[in-house]
């Protein structure tokens, strides 16, 4: 009869596993665990659609993923994480979910150093976030998100707000965790103007199969972490479930206009390494198709 493996031993295997397969020793193991989670990284990206408002044109999305405070991420490196986003001086600020890493071995302190930082940044457009997995669980989804609301975000979970700047308006709709919780694309959008540009925020990619025949134009994610560990012919090495079909960077879905973005993410969950996988944040700049 076979031995049920704990979780400790199963990362403890998998850990070796990886770090054989990819020779990890010496300089390449201190670069892997130590200098390459910490070599974070900005992406530019532009989000050109016909539905996007003249008014809107040039507006500065900025999303965050994933920063899983707690034992790989300290709060002093949130906090300066803190001060480079809010160097980009973005319209709207998006965080699509997993805050702590194991929010039920954070301590009060930290949830209230965190939510000081998070009130550090400044958004005309306002401050969104949705759950990840991570936030599912601990201290609970309620004490999440009262730090989350002390930090000047408001959290959508099965909703969506009208954002409007000039004399138009676009759609900021938010799930649940795919995963932990109970995500209802039908209700986040009950009452939205389907006419109006949509952006959906949903923390595991993989769940747009179930997004896919909704009025959203654009859906943004985290939660695949990039795979943390890539290799040359082999791929992504670390996917969970949920994101081992979308793992990084843009998608255009099969017979739907839908497009999908999948956000690296800041820090490291499990396995405390990241290989040719730097972690990253997302600056997305609207652009309006009649002002090329």
């Amino acid at each position: 009869m076979s031995k049920k493996m704990s979780r400790r031993t199963f990362l403890k295997r998998l850990s070796g596993s990886l770090l054989g397969l990819l020779g990890l020793s010496g300089g390449t193991y201190y670069y892997a665990k130590h200098i390459e989670p910490s070599l974070l990284t900005i992406k530019e990206e532009t989000i050109e659609l016909n539905k996007v408002p003249e008014s809107f044109d040039q507006v500065k999305v900025l999303q965050f993923s994933d920063t899983h405070i707690g034992f790989h991420y300290d709060i002093p490196q949130f906090e300066q994480l803190i001060k480079e986003l809010n160097s980009h001086q973005a319209d709207l600020i998006l965080f699509t979910g997993d805050l702590f890493d194991a929010p039920n071995q954070v301590s009060f302190e930290i949830l209230e150093q965190a939510a000081a930082a998070l009130s550090k940044l400044q958004a005309p457009l306002g401050k969104y976030w949705i759950y990840g997995n991570h936030d599912h669980g601990g201290y609970g989804t309620e004490i999440i998100a009262t730090y989350m609301q002390k930090g000047g975000f408001k959290l959508l979970k099965n909703e969506h707000v009208s954002l409007h700047n000039g004399d138009s308006a676009i759609t900021l709709a938010g799930l649940d965790d795919a995963m932990l919780g109970k995500p209802d694309i039908n209700k986040a959008l009950q009452g939205a103007n389907p006419e109006l540009f949509t952006i959906l925020m949903c923390h595991e990619p993989d769940y747009i199969h179930q997004v896919k025949g909704a009025s959203v134009d654009i859906q943004l994610s985290g939660h695949s972490h990039g795979g943390q560990v890539q290799i040359p012919f082999l791929g992504y090495l670390v996917t969970p479930p949920l994101a081992q079909e979308f793992v990084e960077g843009w998608y255009n879905i099969k017979n739907h206009p839908i497009q999908l973005y999948v956000s690296r993410g800041i820090g490291t969950t499990r396995l405390p390494y990241r290989f040719m996988c730097k972690p990253e944040y997302t600056l997305h700049k609207l652009k309006a198709t009649s002002n090329r």
